[in-house]
């Protein structure tokens, strides 16, 4: 039990609520875990995060389900039809190549039309005023200030999409937080019980302080689309200062992606000029030699290149 708990609980922001998880852990053979995605736009290192999560789920022995949120991600003004079906086949096959092979996809168009899911949705939206449901949709949504009636419809879809799902812990990027807390208090109006939340870290913008990765501002993220060359550039060009943890994209990355997905220790290659080779069996480790200057920030600029092209590399080749 104690494993299972370590394994789901690492690398999260928060857990809502830890106390119920357990209760989960003691009571079903296999939960159901989910994570939805608008499907626009490319995966990008801030996507890995949560993916990275599904994995650790599908370890402590639970049920995966990623939704690819069509119908969301058209609500979203994100992009039109053919196109957004278009981006989930590539989605659905990069999510394999990163390791999700026994995940079960589900298209939120399969089920989200029919009658009793949209009175379900129409309940949902009865006991909710206009602002609670922008608020809930602050981070996520695009142009909030000029926000349509649609994106006022999100949250009440994502939360009837628990429902349909059979989710017992919902994992998204802590900008889900809102909805879920929504979630979770209007749940049982629409006869279903509160789910646990787990919710991850952001990775910030690699141009700075103040943003985080988006598929929308191509200079932010690397993408898992970019090329050897691109990665370089980009990696080289980020914000990395020297022993500064706040919003450093870098150490984010070998955190939330590096060191769950490599085996063996995190390597720096160096000249002995420079104290020569480093290993780290921990990213706790890794952070407190940065943190005390014994890492040069371009050491570790080298280090995240040569394990992000390795494992972009492997995601490309399937």
């Amino acid at each position: 039990m104690d494993n299972r708990l370590e394994i789901i609980t690492r690398n999260t922001e928060e857990v809502v609520t830890e106390e119920e998880l357990l209760g989960l852990l003691n009571t079903k053979n296999e939960p159901v875990c989910y994570c939805g995605y608008e499907t626009s736009g490319d995966v990008h290192l801030g996507h890995l995060v949560t993916m990275s999560k599904l994995k650790d789920m599908e370890k402590a022995g639970f049920k995966v389900k990623v939704l690819f949120a069509d119908w969301h991600t058209w609500l979203n003004r994100k992009g039109d039809w053919r196109w957004i079906h278009e981006q989930t086949s590539i989605w659905e096959e990069t999510f394999k190549s990163f390791g999700l092979r026994f995940t079960e996809y589900v298209l939120g168009s399969s089920f989200e039309r029919s009658l009793e899911y949209i009175d379900d949705v129409f309940n949902l939206s009865l006991d909710t005023t206009i602002n609670r449901a922008l608020r809930s949709m602050q981070v996520i949504a695009r142009d909030i200030e000029h926000a349509r009636v649609s994106q006022v419809l999100y949250p009440f879809l994502q939360i009837a999409d628990i429902k349909y799902l059979g989710v017992d812990v919902a994992i998204g990027g802590i900008e889900q937080r809102k909805i879920h807390m929504l979630g979770r208090e209007l749940s049982p109006k629409i006869d279903y019980k509160p789910f646990v939340c787990l919710h991850t870290p952001l990775i910030s913008s690699l141009t700075g302080p103040g943003d985080k990765m988006s598929s929308s501002k191509p200079e932010s993220m690397i993408s898992v689309r970019d090329e050897e060359q691109a990665i370089k550039e980009k990696i080289n060009k980020a914000y990395c200062p020297m022993g500064v943890k706040e919003e450093n994209p870098l150490l984010q990355i070998a955190r939330l992606i590096l060191f769950p997905k490599i085996t063996g220790a995190f390597e720096i290659k160096r000249s002995e000029r420079y104290g020569g080779n480093v290993e780290f069996d921990s990213y706790d480790s890794l952070e407190r030699a940065y943190l005390s200057k014994e890492v040069h920030p371009m050491d570790l600029k080298k280090s995240v290149i040569d394990y992000l092209v390795e494992i972009i590399s492997e995601i490309r080749s399937i």
